[in-house]
């Protein structure tokens, strides 16, 4: 699965959650993330630390190790309301009364397999349930919040309203992604889970019943430490262009709870910016997209701008990109509408300060976690300047090209494919579509024709894997796309060539170099 995670494949259910709690209990140094699934288990890696190979070796020595019987998680009791839109025509189908439907569904126990889709999304099965239901043959685009489905196999209970495809049967209040919680994800890997109708409390076999508990908001965060944030802000925005939000560099490693990485898409462009105003490369900036962002300094504020190309000026005076500016209290900062890519970013001296969730700052569109959208009026409140006196005062640069060029590694499905398939995909134009967002990008161009059809069981995914649906158009996923995906993997995007499609707008067009 391109140069940083191995996919392991093994012939079961039963086999993965076995190869699973094999890999978790003594994990080597550079391993930053396991992600169960159907039939798969994702490795991801750090190869600065630890070796494909290495990797390798120590998967199949996992595998090969006869499974020791693993100790029962915890009990998880939900309290749900048998009132789902699909409960009746589910139960005519599988051609029972819904009243046997409720009462195998609340008397099974049910396992966490995996998580994904999206966070605190658990995928739960039962040796105590026979059936397997079809999903949907057209997915809802909005599936409320605490929604109890049907699909395949498996039942779940949506955290957020997402769109989906699963056969709603009930609705729960439980609190499943509470992002603020030292353990935000109710239903983690390995859990027990029982459905209890009729009743208004969650609460596990180690706890005395908890009350009832409300949802959290989505988005919401632990407030900050006293003292995490000075009393004043530093800008005052006055405009926030079509959208910016708040981004550092993601929440690597949490995947396995079905949290994607998230962060900044053009990482370069903050880390030159930070770097340019003194700040530790990690510290939080704001990503515009688009430009046509504009905002009033509130006392002195050292800024960089980095990223796409634009008119930037202070108080209507142009100023360099890639380079430390000064903006005195009072001035404005204006940063143009884009001439030349798609993003910039935005660092401020002292980083973008503010409540993190699960030990980010950064905005997560898909699963609506993290601080909202910067709108007018907003103050960019930072952290505590660094001492020393930015050593970097100017930073070579280029501005997009009218094609991308971005490189590939192997995937993990090329085998679904005709041989030809690859080829087409090195030697054809793509152009970016109208769907390209923060979450993955579209691409028009020839079809990647397949040599299986059959469905593909869930497995892990990464940023830069390029999925291709049934109408054979690759979809380059991004950071904020989902952990898990029923789409086969003809390639992966390079780390060193993912951040290049930050910049790409619909319209441009995009080649792809090996593997």
């Amino acid at each position: 699965m391109g140069e940083r995670a191995l996919l392991a494949e093994v012939d079961d259910l039963p086999d993965v959650l076995a190869l699973h709690a094999a890999l978790a209990a003594a994990p080597p140094d550079g391993i930053d993330d396991l992600v169960p699934a159907a039939r798969t288990v994702l490795i991801a890696f750090d190869p600065s630390r630890i070796t494909s190979a290495s990797v390798r070796a120590w998967v199949r020595s996992a595998g090969d190790a006869p499974p020791e019987a693993a100790s029962p998680g915890p009990l998880v009791e939900i309290a749900v309301r048998y009132d789902g839109a699909d409960l009746d025509e589910t139960a005519a189908m599988l051609g029972i009364r819904t009243a046997e439907l409720v009462a195998r569904h609340a008397a099974a126990e049910w396992n966490v397999a995996f998580t994904g889709f999206a966070p605190g999304f658990a995928y739960l099965v039962s040796e105590d349930w026979p059936w397997d239901v079809p999903r949907l043959s057209r997915p809802r685009t909005r599936v409320p919040a605490g929604s109890v489905g049907l699909a395949g196999g498996f039942t779940g209970a949506y955290p957020r309203e997402t769109p989906g495809g699963w056969r709603l049967i009930g609705t729960t209040d439980a609190p499943l992604f509470t992002p603020d919680a030292a353990d935000p994800v109710l239903l983690a890997p390995g859990a027990r889970v029982r459905f209890v109708p009729h009743r208004t409390e969650v609460r596990t076999a180690a706890s005395e019943p908890a009350g009832p508990v409300a949802p959290a908001p989505a988005g919401s965060s632990a407030p900050s430490p006293p003292g995490d944030e000075p009393a004043s802000p530093a800008l005052r925005v006055l405009d926030a262009g079509p959208l910016a939000t708040v981004q550092d560099l993601g929440r690597p490693g949490r995947a396995g709870l079905g949290v994607a990485r998230s962060g900044v898409l053009d990482r370069a462009a903050l880390r030159a910016a930070n770097r340019l105003v003194g700040n530790a490369e990690t510290a939080a900036g704001i990503e515009i997209v688009l430009g046509g962002f504009r905002a009033r300094a509130e006392r002195d504020t050292w800024v960089a701008v980095a990223g796409a190309l634009a008119d930037i000026r202070v108080d209507g005076h142009a100023v360099d990109a890639y380079a430390p500016l000064l903006v005195p209290a009072g001035s404005e900062l204006s940063i143009g509408v884009a001439i030349a890519g798609a993003r910039l970013v935005l660092a401020v001296r002292g980083g973008v300060a503010g409540a993190a969730a699960l030990g980010s700052r950064a905005t997560d569109v898909l699963a609506s976690l993290g601080p909202a959208a910067l709108v007018a009026g907003d103050a960019v409140v930072v952290g505590e300047a660094p001492a020393p006196i930015p050593v970097v005062d100017a930073f070579p640069w280029s501005v997009p090209g009218p094609v991308v060029e971005v490189g590939l590694a192997p995937g993990p499905r090329a085998d679904w494919f005709a041989p030809a398939a690859l080829r087409t995909l090195r030697d054809a134009t793509w152009t970016v579509s109208g769907d390209a967002d923060r979450v993955g990008i579209r691409l028009d161009g020839p079809a990647l024709d397949r040599v299986r059809h059959d469905e593909l069981p869930s497995e892990g995914m990464r940023p830069g894997a390029l999925q291709v649906p049934p109408h054979g158009r690759p979809v380059v996923l991004l950071a904020d796309g989902p952990v898990t995906g029923g789409y086969p993997v003809i390639a992966v995007v390079t780390d060193a060539t993912l951040d290049r499609l930050a910049q790409v707008r619909p319209g441009d067009r995009v080649r792809f170099r090996g593997p």
